[in-house]
């Protein structure tokens, strides 16, 4: 899994570059940490951000987001750590794309 570099929302603005998703990535997490997703596939797709936190010992559900077909854009998070970091680094989490065709994604901090 690819990590995706996160690119800072500043006062004088941000023109975010944007990748072609890929069927996998990571992303760091934080209390200011967001994921712009587009789609402009015919089809609606589907991002899903693993859980990895537990409240009361109970595990908490993965965080499964729509976007819509042709025009989608969703922005994502925040993708905090008590509920997305990874066990192996406490300090990503993993994201998985239903389809990649057509979709961009961008890691943002604001």
């Amino acid at each position: 899994m690819a990590l995706l570099a996160q690119q800072v929302v500043a006062l004088s603005g941000l023109t975010p570059t944007y990748s072609a998703a890929a069927a996998s990535t990571t992303v760091t997490c934080g209390e200011r940490s967001f994921l712009h997703v587009k789609n402009t596939n015919g089809s609606s797709m589907t991002v899903t951000i693993t859980a990895t936190g537990k409240i009361r010992g109970q595990g908490v559900a993965d965080l499964v987001v729509t976007v819509p077909a042709t025009t989608g854009d969703k922005m994502i998070g925040p993708i905090t750590s008590d509920l997305f970091a990874s066990a192996a680094d406490g300090q990503t989490a993993a994201i998985t794309y239903s389809s990649t065709t057509s979709v961009t994604v961008a890691s943002l901090v604001i």
